[in-house]
């Protein structure tokens, strides 16, 4: 975690722009309201478009949990606007009254409040992606289930990967590449969990939320406008509590070592039956299916995780885990972001370059292999960061041993090496962005009343939690009812919409 890395820092500012053609890409759920901050249980706008084909608006888990997806590209401010095009569009086609939920912990009223599972149509991959919602609402519930946050998706280029790795020979340079990128993913869980000390927006839960499954070792506090809070908590949607489930942690324990460990454990997941789905039954007593099937996993998409490493779907493979034994790893999908409470599509620029600057000295950094025992200390280093990391003095595991040491020694660490590169990339764009992005985050150690989840915590003990999420999205609404679209124009959904329900139609008469 302390390695010195001068010698990398020193190749990256003589390679520095081999760098600019990075990648990006950004995945933005949210959840339609109805006007008291209830879960909405209209189905999702059909002018908006078919979910099953649509390339920019989808759904998630339910009808109302929209999903917004960006086309991947170099430019930071590209994918920002396009993400707020997409926003103002949904802001103007929701229903009358709805309002976009802008927290990533939903008010959920009790556990009896109803919430329709999304649907896509009567074509085998419509059908097919319903029964894995239905198969995650019996396995987890609905609560968890619309928890809403930020994928970032990222890309280094191919010369990048050449020059860094020295591939000469281009048979091995699929291995190779996904190594790197393994390697990037290790130390991700190592330090990745300055992402929700500094990001994490969701330190309180709606009073019925966890349907009284409430850990008896973690200690709520009950606020009296009636909704559950941790004092120290930066990101409850990242915990075991929230947006998790106990596979990766307790069964597979991927140590993401080797591409061919990944796969195999994916593969043992996809095809191994667990008693716990076994008893909630594959059908009901009229026939139709409850899930997939009873195994660890239905499919690779349930696997959760802070980082997953990525592969696009080509025309050949079925399925994401063989398009990663096929092709190797593309890029990562950083999942660790709740949705930004300040920011009307839920993340700011900031944001992305400060996970600019991680991604790139995680790549870097020597990555030794993670065994069992430091597998064990960064889940529990994770845990501690959502539920307690703002807490005065605290401390996490260090590697493989148990000796501990306090956050912002190791933060003072990842800062001094994050401004180097910083530094590197403002040089080369000729710009100060990065480095300010720095400064601005390295704030919340010092004061942790600037983080956004002090900063929101303060107006849910203000408003309650419902209101406080319904002020924020009445604000955003009226914002940005009339304004204009940055990139795309009118037209431009309007044809989409229309091209996805031709696609959808297609796929159902296959």
């Amino acid at each position: 975690m302390f390695l010195n890395i001068s010698k990398e820092i020193n190749w990256l500012k003589e390679n520095i722009s081999e760098l600019k053609d990075i990648t990006r890409g950004i995945e933005r759920e949210t959840l339609r309201v109805d006007c008291k901050g209830n879960p909405s249980l209209k189905n999702h706008p059909g002018n908006m478009g078919s979910t099953l084909t649509h390339k920019w608006i989808t759904t998630d888990f339910s009808e109302n949990l929209i999903e917004f997806i960006t086309p991947k590209n170099k430019s930071i401010n590209y994918i920002i606007k396009f993400l707020q095009d997409l926003y103002k569009y949904s802001t103007k086609n929701i229903y009358f009254k709805e309002r976009l939920w802008p927290l990533s912990i939903p008010y959920y009223n009790n556990k009896n409040t109803k919430i329709n599972i999304a649907r896509y149509g009567n074509s085998d991959i419509g059908i097919l992606k319903e029964i894995y919602r239905k198969g995650l609402k019996n396995r987890y519930g609905n609560a968890k289930n619309i928890i809403a946050g930020i994928h970032y998706n990222f890309s280094f280029p191919l010369n990048f990967w050449k020059k860094w790795k020295n591939i000469k020979n281009i048979e091995e340079q699929k291995k190779i590449i996904s190594t790197g990128y393994l390697g990037l993913i290790r130390n991700y869980y190592r330090v990745g969990w300055i992402i929700p000390l500094l990001f994490g927006s969701s330190p309180a839960l709606p009073i019925n939320f966890l349907e009284n499954k409430i850990n008896k070792n973690i200690k709520f506090k009950k606020h009296k406008k009636n909704f559950l809070y941790l004092p120290w908590s930066t990101s409850i949607r990242t915990s075991n509590i929230g947006y998790n489930n106990d596979i990766e942690k307790k069964i597979l324990k991927i140590h993401y070592n080797s591409l061919d460990e990944y796969i195999t454990k994916v593969k043992f997941a996809k095809n191994t039956p667990y008693k716990k789905f076994i008893e909630i039954g594959k059908k009901d007593e009229k026939g139709c299916l409850k899930q997939l099937n009873t195994n660890l996993i239905q499919i690779e998409s349930e696997l959760y995780a802070q980082i997953r490493p990525k592969q696009s779907i080509q025309t050949k493979e079925k399925s994401i885990i063989n398009s990663l034994e096929y092709n190797g790893i593309e890029y990562v999908e950083i999942r660790s972001i709740d949705v930004n409470p300040f920011q009307n599509i839920g993340i700011e620029k900031k944001q992305l370059l400060f996970i600019d600057l991680l991604i790139i000295w995680c790549t870097l950094s020597k990555s030794k292999m993670i065994n069992t025992a430091e597998l064990h200390n960064i889940n529990k280093n994770w845990e501690i960061i959502s539920l307690y990391g703002k807490k005065p003095n605290q401390s996490l595991f260090l590697n493989d041993t148990s000796k501990k040491i306090p956050i912002i020694e190791i933060c003072k660490f990842i800062f001094q090496e994050l401004k180097k590169i910083a530094n590197i990339l403002d040089n080369f764009l000729n710009k100060n962005i990065y480095q300010k992005s720095c400064l601005y985050f390295e704030n919340f150690l010092y004061y942790p009343e600037l983080s956004y989840s002090s900063r929101i915590l303060k107006k849910m003990k203000r408003y309650g939690f419902k209101t406080t999420g319904l002020k924020i999205s009445n604000n955003y609404y009226y914002s940005n009812i009339n304004k204009n679209y940055s990139l795309l124009e009118k037209k431009t959904f309007l044809k989409e919409s229309k091209n996805s329900y031709l696609k959808k139609k297609f796929l159902e008469k296959m």
